[in-house]
């Protein structure tokens, strides 16, 4: 029987060619990568290459103000960076799908300067956490993305350092730093109000500095890295009461450290099966692995990273990781291999002064 045909071209090999024209499309959609560089007062916008692994500049966007911590809409249109030298502020930007390119939409006053800004589910809300004035705060976001009026302002315990929303959008979870603790608060999405949950605290070690903290994917973990002893918590999240509870306790620093501890970021692969962590005072990445089943940690070694590591991030594929050296003034570009969770051999670029914070967003 004769094989049916259209426009001359078997169907069946109509539909690979659609198929892998489909997978093409989507290997080749861009990759945005936003770094934040607080003294040059700018952001480095760079194109992350999966295929030759390299970044590539695109844009350097003046801010003028002290550029640190920034944030990315949930519908990934709208970038929010916050200035930490005075006026305080937040500035609003939208994201250009096709170039990556930012456009500022508008800028509005931060209670204090911030150290971490952070976005609710909706997209609504815009959280921050001020480490000098030992508060967080939440501002209303307008129907244009644009961060607006200051909506609360929440003392906390002195040097606030990390906050952000869980999954269900109901508990947000503060840092403080030099408390010890970490706060749970009850959201209420509809104002934007946040109330202090029961119990409100839960303690860290002494003197051990709690700064920055994720969840898993599965929201039944929560990883704490403390600044101060550079010590990496592992918690279980129970999810309906917004609560914690310790259950394993490990470090970042490589063995034979002897100086002083100075812990910075971690993040979680998105298959969670690997977590990294920055230490700054030895320049180093550490690696985990996650147990699948108990989400405890496996120490996986250190890998030297560029100087003074405040801030990394790693790509939506899992594939890539990106730090930034702030006195390198440059970011590295690491593959990460799939089955061990290792970093390969960098590839560097140069970005602004003292680059801190990173974000990527894929285009869609």
């Amino acid at each position: 029987m004769k094989r049916k045909t259209f426009l001359g071209v078997p169907r069946a090999v109509r539909f690979g060619i659609a198929l892998l024209s489909a997978v093409a499309g989507h290997a080749s959609a861009a990759t945005w990568v936003y770094v934040s560089n607080a003294d040059s007062q700018e952001i480095s916008v760079l194109e992350l290459d999966r295929a030759q692994g390299v970044l590539k500049p695109v844009q350097a966007l003046n801010v003028g103000g002290t550029v640190m911590p920034m944030a990315v809409s949930p519908d990934k249109r709208v970038l929010y960076a916050a200035l930490r030298s005075q006026p305080f502020r937040v500035v609003s930007m939208s994201i250009d799908a096709a170039t990556g390119k930012l456009q500022k939409l508008g800028e509005a006053p931060l209670a204090d300067s911030m150290a971490n800004i952070g976005l609710d589910a909706s997209g609504k809300w815009l959280f921050a956490a001020s480490y000098q004035g030992g508060k967080i705060s939440v501002n209303a976001i307008g129907k244009d993305g644009a961060a607006g009026a200051i909506q609360q302002l929440v003392q906390t315990g002195p040097n606030a350092h990390a906050v952000r929303a869980d999954a269900s959008n109901r508990f947000v979870l503060a840092t403080s730093l030099g408390g010890d603790n970490v706060s749970s608060w009850r959201f209420d999405a509809d104002k934007g109000l946040l109330s202090a949950n029961d119990p409100p605290l839960t303690m860290s070690t002494a003197k051990s500095g709690p700064r920055h903290f994720v969840w898993d994917k599965a929201q039944r973990r929560v990883y704490l890295l403390n600044e101060l002893d550079a010590s990496l918590h592992v918690y279980a999240w129970d999810a309906a009461r917004g609560t914690l509870k310790l259950e394993q306790s490990t470090t970042v620093l490589p063995a034979g450290f002897t100086g002083k501890p100075w812990a910075a970021d971690l993040h979680l692969t998105p298959d969670g099966r690997f977590l990294y962590a920055s230490e700054r005072t030895s320049s180093t990445l550490s690696a985990f692995r996650v147990d699948a089943s108990t989400g405890q940690l496996k120490p996986l070694g250190q890998t030297p990273t560029e100087k003074t590591p405040r801030g990394f991030a790693i790509d939506s594929s899992g594939r890539y990781l990106i730090a930034a050296g702030q006195e390198s003034h440059s970011v590295a570009l690491y593959a990460i291999d799939p089955a061990t969770g290792a970093l390969g051999k960098p590839s560097r670029i140069s970005v602004g002064k003292n680059p801190n914070w990173i974000e990527i967003v894929d285009a869609p």
